[in-house]
């Protein structure tokens, strides 16, 4: 399981940062997925190896303009490149109403079905051959969700010596076994794949939280979870004194509850401008790490625009990015 951030700037971007929008991806395999998509996404993807024409859905957190102001251009991009695939979008139902009075307005038209899915509707649950994903509602201006991926369809292994016990000579049905199929054998025995075959290793479990002041509310989520993505966009000093109208987190509030849950990787972004990344500049990026780190003794990332990572099968997650520099 792979994810690339394409923005990692909260409200503006920054010479250094995009705003938000996150590319997730099965290791090894073309079909990807986006969460939020402000502006400028299509351009980030440019700089990203992801393809419109491969993109299997869009997941939408919340409404705001640096989650969704992407979208139409990226939409009709897709269209002009001649993508005819069908498209699922999980959002909020007023950014269906966004998308269609912007293609009105524009004498746009999409060469593609999109079908849009209300990512607020009681048991959400959404899922492809990949993933499973569900949603966890959180405290922010607007209704606003985090969005649980679960891995789905694991590698099985053939259970030989029961298949040779059981007298079923190798052949194609182990092949139709471990691809999770059940088999009809010419004798007329039913063979279930899950009594010859066994999963030997945990499903990953991602959790990409939108804008969000109450890391609690995924308390549950965070149970089985392997890594946590969420919004850092200040020091809790700054959020003190901006007052509780943002209603966004500070690294230290993130990373005493991921502490508290035990929560093995945690990934900060959504910064606000003021941090500075360059050499010199003040306040720089880097108090939010410290912050953090006071309190988080699990495996932190302050997230950066292209940076690529990989939660491996056993678990670990990986910068790719910071393994390449």
């Amino acid at each position: 399981m792979e994810f690339t951030f394409l923005g990692t700037s909260a409200g503006t971007p920054t010479r250094a940062r995009n705003v938000t929008a996150l590319a997730l991806s099965p290791t090894g395999s073309k079909p990807w997925y986006l969460v939020d998509c402000g502006e400028g996404t299509q351009h980030q993807l440019l700089r990203a190896n992801h393809s419109v024409m491969q993109l299997r859905a869009i997941f939408i957190t919340h409404i705001h303009g640096d989650h969704t102001f992407g979208l139409p251009g990226l939409l009709t991009s897709a269209s002009m490149l001649g993508r005819t695939e069908p498209l699922d979008i999980i959002a909020p139902v007023q950014t269906h109403r966004f998308i269609a009075a912007t293609l009105e307005n524009s004498d746009s038209s999409l060469s593609y079905p999109v079908n849009f899915i209300d990512s607020e509707a009681a048991e959400f649950h959404w899922q492809d051959d990949c993933f499973a994903v569900t949603t966890v509602a959180l405290s922010h201006r607007v209704p606003c969700r985090a969005y649980v991926f679960t891995e789905r369809n694991l590698e099985r292994q053939l259970r030989t010596d029961k298949l040779t016990a059981d007298g079923i000579e190798p052949g194609p049905s182990w092949g139709e076994l471990q691809r999770g199929q059940d088999v009809t054998l010419p004798d007329g025995r039913l063979l279930r794949s899950e009594d010859y075959t066994e999963i030997q290793r945990v499903a990953r479990r991602l959790i990409v939280a939108g804008d969000n002041d109450d890391p609690t509310l995924l308390t549950e989520a965070c149970d089985g979870s392997h890594a946590l993505i969420h919004e850092a966009t200040y020091t809790q000093d700054v959020a003190e004194r901006v007052g509780p109208w943002p209603q966004h987190s500070s690294a230290e509030r993130v990373a005493k509850f991921a502490q508290k849950v035990a929560l093995p990787n945690l990934v900060l972004t959504h910064f606000s401008s003021r941090y500075q990344s360059g050499s010199g500049g003040s306040p720089h990026i880097n108090v939010l790490a410290a912050e953090a780190l006071q309190s988080f003794q699990g495996q932190l990332f302050l997230a950066r625009d292209f940076d690529t990572y990989r939660l491996e099968k056993d678990l670990t997650l990986r910068c790719l990015s910071n393994e390449k520099s």
